[in-house]
Parts: C-alpha cells; sequence; structure tokens
C-alpha cells in the first residue's frame, strides 16, 4: 500500500513538472515567434523605426516581469504568472499585427 501511494506521488509529480515544462517552451516559442515576426517586419519595410523601437521595449517588458515571477518563485511560473504572460503576449501580437499592417501615409 505504501509503494502504490508513494509510485502516486512521484507520477503525479513528474507530471506537474512536464506541465510546467511544456508551459514555458509555449512561452519561449511565442517570444520566439513574435522576434521573428518584428524582424521580418523590419526587413520589409513594413515596419519603422519608431514602431520597431516600441515593440522591442514592450517585449523587454514582458520578458522583466516574466523574471522577476520566477524570481519570486525559486525559477517557476505559477498558473496565474502563466496567464499573466500569456494575456500580454497576446496584446503583444496585436500591435505587432496592426503596426505591420497600418498604411504608412506619404
Amino acid at each position: 500500500m505504501k509503494l502504490s501511494v508513494a509510485a502516486f506521488a512521484v507520477a503525479l509529480s513528474v507530471s506537474a513538472m512536464v506541465a510546467q515544462t511544456a508551459a514555458a517552451s509555449t512561452i519561449q516559442q511565442r517570444k520566439v515567434r513574435q522576434q521573428d515576426r518584428i524582424a521580418q517586419g523590419v526587413r520589409s519595410g513594413e515596419l519603422r523605426a519608431g514602431q520597431t523601437a516600441r515593440l522591442e521595449h514592450q517585449e523587454r517588458g514582458i520578458n522583466r516581469e516574466e523574471r522577476g515571477m520566477r524570481a519570486q518563485d525559486h525559477g517557476r511560473l505559477t498558473a496565474y504568472d502563466r496567464r499573466t504572460i500569456h494575456r500580454q503576449q497576446n496584446v503583444e501580437s496585436r500591435r505587432i499585427y496592426r503596426d505591420k499592417h497600418e498604411r504608412h501615409a506619404g
């Protein structure tokens, strides 16, 4: 009986670690994709210097906040932290889209 309880506890902790790793990799993949979208916008001329600087500044802010969240929880992100970062990344994604697709005057 003790063995099955211990095995269950180990399995539960492993599944929690896998979920945490998957969430962290999703956040990281999203950062990379958004940086790629910004870089593509610069290369194609869809983003001007001021827009690029603002987008990069926002990205740095999200990254700084994520580091702070991880520092508070011994290198981990809580579910609330992940949700917060995800929402911030959604807002940033919309900014990238709008900036890339707005018509430039002139």
